[in-house]
């Protein structure tokens, strides 16, 4: 004969427990979240971080258009500070021909230079502001900062052209009179540095960004501890 099986024992209440999420202990609130409301949630009206998509593009487009019009600046300092390239004007036959004054000189390159030093300090500029002003940075401000330094930066080359000697080197030349140095227009070889300024931006805001952004929230602990059961 053998003996009769004994029966197992109750199962406990919390074993016994099936279905949804178990409930957090006596007087535990999830954080943000006030006493009495459900756990999970995040208050009554369903608040949510930061501004919405419409007021990030509004403010990206407003810095886009700040940091392009401060291109004109950018234009005024290449028109003064730039090396001025001398030319000459002579007389061949019936013909005018013009012609550098140094043909080994370096200020070809210095106008160049000029343009993309202060493009480069414009966009740090440029990136410092707009990190001040709003933080929290977002994907319509990094590409506002950046078109809106292209763009400047083509404005800038633009109204340096405008403000400088005239277009017409012949011209000019027949204006002074033969064998006279005048200076020759404003032009940017390397069309490259262009992008000095939306890089420059681009680079120091996401230096910024990393060194002094907001950071993420540290993840709530409750809801490990909520998963446990105990045996």
């Amino acid at each position: 004969m053998t003996a009769p099986l004994t029966p197992p024992p109750p199962p406990n209440e919390r074993s016994s427990y099936q279905g949804g999420p178990v409930p957090p202990p006596v007087g535990a609130h999830a954080v943000g979240t006030p006493p009495g409301a459900p756990y999970g949630t995040h208050g009554d009206h369903g608040e949510q971080d930061g501004p919405g998509m419409l007021t990030e593009v509004r403010q990206a487009a407003v810095a886009a258009v700040a940091v392009a019009l401060s291109g004109v600046l950018l234009g005024v300092l290449w028109w003064k500070l730039a090396p001025s390239v001398p030319l000459v004007g002579e007389v061949v036959g019936d013909r005018w021909l013009v012609y550098l004054k140094e043909s080994e000189g370096e200020q070809s390159v210095g106008v160049d230079g000029t343009f993309t030093l202060l493009a480069l300090a414009f966009g740090a500029l440029s990136a410092v502001a707009v990190f001040l002003l709003r933080r929290r940075g977002g994907v319509p401000l990094v590409v506002a900062l950046g078109a809106g330094g292209l763009l400047g930066s083509l404005l800038a080359w633009r109204v340096g052209i405008w403000l400088g000697p005239a277009q017409d080197v012949v011209a000019h030349a027949k204006e002074v009179g033969k064998g006279v140095t005048f200076s020759a227009p404003l032009k940017l070889g390397a069309k490259g540095a262009l992008l000095a300024w939306p890089i420059a931006a681009l680079v120091v805001h996401l230096g910024l960004t990393g060194l002094f952004g907001p950071r993420d929230p540290e993840p709530d602990p409750w809801p490990a501890l909520y998963g446990k059961t105990s045996a």
